[in-house]
């Protein structure tokens, strides 16, 4: 039977790896929420070329899997002389991993919103981008914040392959601590009861955002 006392013993080690993984997570999804808005914009300007390269992105992206361009950014760029540290590598891998699934929720949020108030707002005198600033993006929010929340416990879990690169994490931690008592389920456990704790909150703030946009529906339809 394990005692408390050794329990204890790990709980620092796993809360700086939880705080790691938070930072982590929070630096991830700021890159990816950025590249994702832009890659919806470049998508959506009207230039072939430019809708090819986003396409082109996205579809890479979604077809292959996390670990993989995860060993891009940390190994593969290592051939190029380009040495990136395992934390910041995990922060761009994921990054750039969810800024193309954004992307497709910006886009989907964006022609969501009536065409009609955009050429209103061009009437007026508004520049294109302003319009979107201004009038789109204010309006797509409300249907966007729901899959950008669950956006956010899909990457805080995924953050876990970053210990596969050494990247200081809370699943290196376990990994860690699991290697010098040999007591892997123990450890694991007490792991995957920190991950919920993280994400528990971020689901309700989803389901929370997916009542108010229902609601909101209902009441356009009435």
């Amino acid at each position: 039977m394990i005692s408390m006392s050794l329990i204890e013993s790990w709980l620092p080690e796993l809360g700086v790896g939880a705080l790691r993984t938070v930072e982590m997570a929070s630096l991830a999804y700021l890159l990816a929420a950025v590249a994702g808005l832009l890659i919806a914009l470049a998508e959506g300007s009207g230039l072939r070329w430019l809708y090819l390269v986003c396409r082109t992105y996205i579809e890479f992206i979604r077809g292959t899997p996390t670990l993989t361009q995860l060993f891009l950014i940390y190994f593969g760029l290592t051939s190029l002389n380009v040495v990136i540290p395992g934390f910041q590598a995990a922060v761009i891998a994921l990054g750039l991993h969810y800024a193309a699934y954004m992307a497709e929720t910006y886009r989907s949020g964006i022609a969501a919103i009536s065409s009609g108030q955009s050429e209103a707002a061009a009437a007026l005198g508004l520049h294109r981008l302003n319009v979107m600033r201004l009038v789109v993006l204010p309006q797509a929010i409300r249907i966007i914040l729901p899959p950008m929340t669950n956006f956010a416990i899909s990457l805080l879990k995924d953050t876990s392959v970053a210990s596969l690169i050494a990247a200081p994490e809370l699943m290196m931690n376990a990994t860690d601590i699991t290697s010098e008592y040999y007591m892997p389920m123990p450890v694991y456990l007490i792991t995957g009861a920190i991950y919920f704790l993280m994400a528990f909150p971020l689901s309700l703030l989803a389901g929370h955002f997916e009542r108010r946009s229902g609601n909101r529906l209902r009441r356009d339809l009435v």
